[in-house]
This record gives C-alpha cells, sequence and structure tokens, in this order.
C-alpha cells in the first residue's frame, strides 16, 4: 500500500549544523564461535551533519549502519576514530555530569514505544522525567508543564494518569515525543519511529513531526524504511551501505536525479502516486555483505549492476555532481564505460 504523504518539507535558512560527525568510524570487537576474534564494521569515516532546525532523513537497507550513526549522534556510542560535535562544540570526549549535561539539548526517540516506558509508571511520570532531573521545577510547576507538552502532542492532559497499556501505538508514540521534548532540545534523534504505525497514523505523524519543527526550531535526524515518509518530512537525505554515506544532497535533487546505483535501487523500489518517479524495478542480486567482512574497495560492488574493474580495488572518493555528494566511480568521467554487474532489472 502506497503511503499518501504531504509535500515535501521546504526548505528554511540554516547556519551551522546543530550536530555532526567527523570522519567518525565506530568498531566493535566481537568473539565468533570457533574463530576467536573479530570486528564488526558498523560505520567507517562518515561525515554527516544535521542543519539546525531541519530534517535529515537517513535510509539504508537493515545492517546499513544507521541506528549506529544515532547513537554516536548522541553520544550514546563513543566512537572509535573522527569527532561528534554539538554545534562548535567537540563532544567527543565528553562524559560524567558534562555528558548528562549535553543529553539536553539531544534527545532519541525509539521505534517501539511500548518497550522504551516503564509499563507500571503512568504516562505523567515518564514524560516528566527530564524535568524531574534538569530543572528545579515544583510538583505543581512539573504538571503543568507536562499537560502542555501531552497538548503540544495532541493528547489529552488526562493521559498523565493512564498507563501504557491504555494507549495505542500511535498515542504512546506521541507520548514518548512528548516526553522526547521535555528537556527543549535542539536534536531528534527519531530511529525508525513510525514502522509499527498504519498508514494513517503515520500521515498524522509527519503532520505532527513538521508542526512542531516549525514551532520549536527543533532539528531532526529522521531514520526510516519508508522512502515517501523520509521524502515528506526531509530537507537532507543521506543514503547508507554498510556502514558508509554512499549519497546525499538536497531531497528533491536526490529523489528526482539519483546517481548512486544503491540509490536508484531503494527509489525503484519505493511505491510512489508521481509518474516522474515510476521506472522499471532494479533488483539487487544476493544480501547486504556482512560488516565482519566487508568487501575491499567500494563495498557494494558486489551487488552492482554497473561494477567495473576499479570498484575491487580503490574505495570511490566524494565527488560532487549535481548539489548531490556521491561516493561511486561511476560519475568519474576518466573512467571506462561500465561493465554489466551481478544484478539485473526486472
Amino acid at each position: 500500500m502506497t503511503t499518501t504523504v504531504p509535500e515535501a518539507a521546504p526548505a528554511v535558512p540554516t547556519g551551522d549544523p546543530v550536530a555532526s560527525l567527523v570522519s567518525v568510524s565506530c568498531h566493535f570487537s566481537v568473539r565468533l564461535p570457533g574463530r576467536g576474534k573479530g570486528t564488526v564494521y558498523a560505520v567507517d569515516d562518515v561525515d554527516l551533519a544535521v542543519p539546525r532546525g531541519q530534517t535529515l532523513g537517513l535510509v539504508g537497507e537493515s545492517g546499513s549502519g544507521k541506528s549506529t550513526v544515532a547513537r554516536l549522534l548522541l553520544r550514546l556510542l563513543r566512537p572509535t576514530a573522527g569527532r561528534v560535535l554539538l554545534g562548535r562544540d567537540d563532544i567527543t570526549e565528553a562524559k560524567g555530569a558534562h555528558l548528562r549535561m549535553l543529553r539536553r539539548r539531544m534527545q532519541l526517540v525509539f521505534q517501539d514505544p511500548y518497550s522504551s516506558f516503564d509499563p507500571l509508571a503512568p504516562i505523567g511520570s515518564s514524560v516528566g522525567e527530564a524535568l524531574r532531573v534538569h530543572t528545579e521545577m515544583s510538583r505543581t510547576e512539573r504538571d503543568r508543564r507536562i499537560a502542555e507538552l501531552l497538548d503540544q502532542v495532541r493528547l489529552p492532559a488526562t493521559f498523565a494518569r493512564r498507563h501504557p497499556r491504555e494507549l495505542s501505538g500511535g498515542q504512546l508514540q506521541r507520548a514518548a515525543i512528548a516526553r522526547a521534548l521535555a528537556a527543549d532540545p535542539e536534536l531528534l534523534a527519531l530511529d525508525e519511529p513510525l514502522s509499527s504505525l498504519d498508514v494513517a497514523t503515520q500521515v498524522q505523524m509527519v503532520e505532527l513531526l513538521a508542526e512542531l519543527q516549525e514551532r520549536l526550531g527543533v532539528a531532526y535526524l529522521f531514520i526510516s524504511h519508508d522512502l515517501n515518509l523520509v521524502r515528506s518530512l526531509s530537507h537532507q537525505v543521506a543514503v547508507m551501505y554498510l556502514g558508509r554515506i554512499v549519497e546525499e544532497g538536497p531531497v528533491d535533487d536526490l529523489y528526482r536525479a539519483p546517481r548512486h546505483p544503491y540509490t536508484q535501487a531503494l527509489l525503484s523500489a519505493s511505491p510512489s502516486m508521481d509518474p516522474a518517479r515510476r521506472q522499471r524495478r532494479i533488483v539487487l542480486v544476493g544480501d547486504i555483505p556482512s560488516p565482519l567482512q566487508p568487501p575491499s574497495g567500494c563495498r557494494f560492488r558486489t551487488r552492482c549492476p554497473h561494477a567495473m574493474e576499479v570498484c575491487a580495488t580503490t574505495e570511490p572518493a566524494d565527488s560532487h555532481i549535481d548539489g548531490l555528494i556521491v561516493r561511486c566511480h561511476l560519475v568519474d568521467p576518466l573512467l571506462a564505460k561500465p561493465a554489466s554487474g551481478p544484478a539485473a532489472t526486472s
């Protein structure tokens, strides 16, 4: 079923990014049964910036590293290499009281609201937790602020006395957004926040998020598999594959004329009511490789329909073309005509 969503979010002026990753990598050591230790290359050499007051959409298959990027950006994980910036402040090594203070400026909304709430605590207690931790409000002031937060996400104040099991998935996700907004953050990371909701509720939530952004000026990192939802809410889009950003740019430019074969395949698989976006389906052969043993050179080459010899030996550099940043040898005019690869169209 095709998701019907509002038009793409309008561009607004920006200054410094609200948060950014600079040449960030995140590797995990794991123990493999019968094979000793191994390394998971979850994120590798990623540069990413969330514009202040805007939305950066992050897309890619499961296992691409999108959730790891969100946790790095919010400093829930410490990078193996590179720098994490909040505004112009380097927070890569922040810890203890300093890191707790930074938590006010950046919050995370999880995919499953039922698992992110205490089932025994009333909604008002969970929404007001940040107020107890980060402010000196009295009980009366907190109750008033909790009612305001619930009203912002279109929930009645009486929901403060309810428990998570008494709310629908959409209502509970609204409460999760209210909880995230309690500390007046500059950045919300939304990790697949709409995937468990029905289509009608998804549309309502997109409208709510856009309204909150316009009113509060909060920036979003919006992670989703639904490319139509991403287009409706995002100003910029980054496409991630096996730990690396392969293409990035303004949402309209990227959706209208993607340059990377992986982006083209993702968009061809996304249902659309727009005739200009309808095209032959690009079918990628095989699954995404293991982050334990990423391919040499271009990580997408094992599934790319245009793979060349250079793709196996040389990692593509960033190329700036038509407003997009693309990591692909195909955009280099000095390279030979691409040969047929392992994928096909249908």
